[in-house]
């Protein structure tokens, strides 16, 4: 069982700034992939970016070109920086972890999520 902690989220203006922080209880080389989803007000939860076990990246196209995912492999640390912030990213933001078992079988492990308030 991989155990995932959020923090960093809080209020912030519209254009500010935040970072993420999804501290894992392991190795993050010992999962596929780990991502950012987010659970908006009345929308379903979303995904917002990935990072593989390789180091490749994928984002939402909403958030492209304003947020970055990266990793500190020493600290089991993956980041979700996040810049020029709008209303409309406000949201509780989940570091999620997934893992394949041989048979193929998909586990996904999830943090308790911090809420990101972007509002004047």
């Amino acid at each position: 069982q991989v155990q995932l902690v959020e923090s960093g989220g809080g209020l912030v203006q519209p254009g500010g700034s935040l970072r993420l922080s999804c501290a894992a209880s392991e190795s993050i080389f010992s999962v596929d992939s780990m991502g950012w989803y987010r659970h908006r007000p009345g929308k379903e939860r979303e995904l917002v970016a990935t990072i593989t076990l390789g180091g490749s990246t994928n984002y939402a196209d909403s958030v492209k070109g304003r947020f970055t995912v990266s990793r500190d492999i020493a600290k089991n640390t993956v980041y979700l920086q996040m810049n020029s912030l709008k209303p409309e990213d406000t949201a509780i933001y989940y570091c999620k972890a997934e893992k394949k078992s041989a048979f193929g079988r998909l586990y996904e492990y999830w943090g308790q999520g911090t809420q990101v308030t972007v509002s004047s």
